[in-house]
């Protein structure tokens, strides 16, 4: 039989996971990013009544976006959206990746994953 194979990925899961208090445990799909970002995994459902976060799991934090998906418009909606739900300024998110895919990663500069946590989690359960 031949010996197990040693892989890298177990080490980078930790570097991940140390910059986050170890006291509370954070969903996957948020990311901390030195020095001070978070990076958000979102999987956007546009064209929706009302904005609304419907979930917050391990694969992605679920948003439903009152914007079609045409010309970007439901993508300004959703850093709109997103900017006021952890109260930063809209110049402080950003679309990290997926402008034109439902699956988006959102990057928020100048807050503590905690503080993002906090406001995501508030807001999925005030709606």
């Amino acid at each position: 039989m031949a010996p197990a194979k040693k892989g890298k990925a177990k080490g980078k899961s930790s570097e991940l996971t140390s910059s986050a208090p170890s006291d509370t445990k954070f969903p996957a799909c948020m990311r901390f990013i030195p020095p001070s970002s978070v990076a958000v995994t979102i999987h956007a459902k546009p064209g929706s009544k009302v904005a609304t976060i419907t979930d917050l799991d391990d694969d992605a934090l679920g948003v439903q976006i009152d914007a079609p998906a045409k010309d970007g418009e439901a993508n300004a909606a959703l850093l709109d959206y997103i900017s006021s739900v952890i109260g930063v300024k809209k110049r402080q998110v950003s679309l990290g990746a997926g402008s034109k895919s439902r699956d988006k990663v959102l990057i928020v500069e100048g807050v503590s994953l905690q503080m993002v946590y906090d406001a995501l989690n508030r807001e999925l359960h005030n709606s």
